[in-house]
C-alpha cells in the first residue's frame, strides 16, 4: 500500500427527466463533466482535513463515540465530516483499521473568479472523499457501486433530501439512465440498518443506473445565464404543487416521462431528431411546471439559450433545478452548435468549455 493516494472526480450536469426524478421509478438523464474535485490522501503522525477552496487546513479529526468529529467550528466540513463518517464506519465493519492521515480535498468545479455553474459540487466532494479512502485502504479496488452508495448515503444524511444522480455522474462517469433510490426511503433503512455495509450491499427498490451514448451526430453545447441558482428552494417549491394542486402535478409527470423516453428512444435507434424533440418536450414540461407552481424555472437569460438553440435547428432547455445556472443544448451539426455558441456570446450568455467525462472517480 503507497503512502499517498489522489482522486480525481467529475461534476455533473443534467440533461433531462429533473424534478421528475423526486418519485418512484421516474427517469433522469444525467452526465458526468470535465471539471473535478480532488481528494489527497496522504500517510501523518495525526488524522489532519484540509478544505483547500474553504481555507480549511490542517484540522485535527477523531472518532468520538461511532462519528468522526472534526475540530472546527465552521459548520461547513459537516458534509464531509458525515461522509468520512460513513466510509471509516464501513472499513471499521471489515476490521480494517486504516493509519493516521492528512485528506486534502480541493475543486475545480466554480470559475476561478469564483462563480458557481452548479456542477454539484456537495456531491462530487463526497464522492471524491469516499473513493480515496476506499482506494487507499481497502484491500482490493472498490465498485462503482459501493463508492456510489457510501456517498448517496452521507449525502442524504447530510442534506435529508436528493435524488443520487449527482452522486452516480460523479461516481459512474459519462452519461447515464437514472432512477433515484428515494431519499426518504434511504433515511428509513439507514435508521433500520444494523451496519452500513449490509445497507450498502442491499438492493435498494426504485434505484437502477444505466450507461448510455448519444447519437455520434449530435452535438451538445452548454451555457451560464450568469446567476446561481438555489435547487433546494426551487424543488421546495415544486414539490408543494403536488400537495395544492395533484393534477397539474400529475400532468407534469406525465409529460416529462414522455420527453424522457423521447430522448432515450432516440439514443437507442441512434436518432438525433428524437434526441432533439426530447430536450424540446422536456423544456416545455419544466417551463410548464415552473409556471403551475409559480417559480422562474425557465428565467429569461435561461428562455434565451432555448430559443436561440431552437433558430438554429436544435433544441436547449434548464439544466437542473434551472432558475439561473447553465442550460444545454443539443445541434444536428458542429457548424450549428458553432453559430449557436456565437449568438450566446452575443446574448450575454457564455458558453462552458465542458464536455462530456467518461470516467467516474479514479486515481491519478
Amino acid at each position: 500500500m503507497s503512502t499517498s493516494i489522489t482522486v480525481k472526480t467529475p461534476g455533473k450536469l443534467m440533461v433531462a427527466g429533473e424534478f421528475a426524478v423526486l418519485e418512484n421509478y421516474q427517469k433522469l438523464v444525467v452526465m458526468a463533466v470535465n471539471r473535478f474535485v480532488y481528494a489527497a490522501l496522504e500517510q501523518s503522525d495525526e488524522n489532519r482535513l484540509s478544505l483547500l477552496n474553504y481555507g480549511l487546513s490542517d484540522l485535527e479529526w477523531e472518532w468520538t463515540g461511532n462519528k468522526i468529529s472534526v475540530k472546527s467550528d465552521d459548520e461547513r466540513i459537516r458534509f464531509v465530516e458525515n461522509t468520512m463518517t460513513a466510509v471509516y464506519t464501513y472499513l471499521r465493519e471489515h476490521n480494517i483499521s486504516p493509519k493516521p492521515s492528512h485528506l486534502s480535498v480541493r475543486s475545480e468545479l466554480d470559475d476561478t473568479s469564483g462563480r458557481k455553474y452548479g456542477l454539484g459540487s456537495s456531491a462530487a466532494v463526497a464522492t471524491a472523499v469516499v473513493s480515496a479512502i476506499l482506494k487507499q485502504f481497502l484491500p482490493h479496488e472498490p465498485s462503482k457501486q459501493l463508492i456510489f452508495k457510501l456517498a448517496s448515503i452521507s449525502h442524504v444524511i447530510t442534506q435529508g433530501n436528493g435524488s443520487g444522480a449527482d452522486v452516480a455522474a460523479s461516481s459512474h462517469g459519462g452519461m447515464l439512465q437514472y432512477s433515484s433510490f428515494q431519499a426518504d426511503w434511504l433515511l428509513r433503512a439507514y435508521n433500520d440498518a444494523d451496519t452500513i455495509t449490509k445497507l450498502a450491499e442491499s438492493d435498494w427498490p426504485y434505484f437502477t443506473v444505466k450507461p448510455i451514448k448519444l447519437p455520434a451526430t449530435i452535438h451538445m453545447c452548454i451555457g451560464w445565464t450568469g446567476s446561481p441558482a438555489s435547487t433546494s428552494s426551487l424543488i421546495r417549491k415544486i414539490r408543494a404543487l403536488k400537495d395544492s394542486n395533484p393534477s397539474q402535478y400529475k400532468q407534469f409527470l406525465s409529460d416529462s416521462s414522455v420527453a424522457v423516453k423521447s430522448f432515450l428512444d432516440g439514443v437507442t435507434q441512434a436518432d438525433p431528431v428524437q434526441v432533439i424533440e426530447g430536450v424540446r418536450l422536456n423544456r416545455r414540461a419544466l417551463a410548464e411546471v415552473g409556471r403551475n407552481a409559480g417559480v422562474d424555472i425557465e428565467t429569461p437569460a435561461l428562455a434565451t439559450l432555448c430559443d436561440l438553440a431552437e433558430q438554429h435547428g436544435g433544441a436547449g432547455k434548464p439544466s437542473g433545478a434551472g432558475g439561473g445556472d447553465c442550460g444545454i443544448a443539443f445541434l444536428p451539426s458542429g457548424e450549428q452548435a458553432e453559430q449557436l455558441k456565437n449568438d450566446w456570446e452575443k446574448a450575454g450568455i457564455k458558453p462552458l468549455d465542458l464536455t462530456l467525462h467518461p470516467d467516474g472517480s479514479i486515481k491519478i
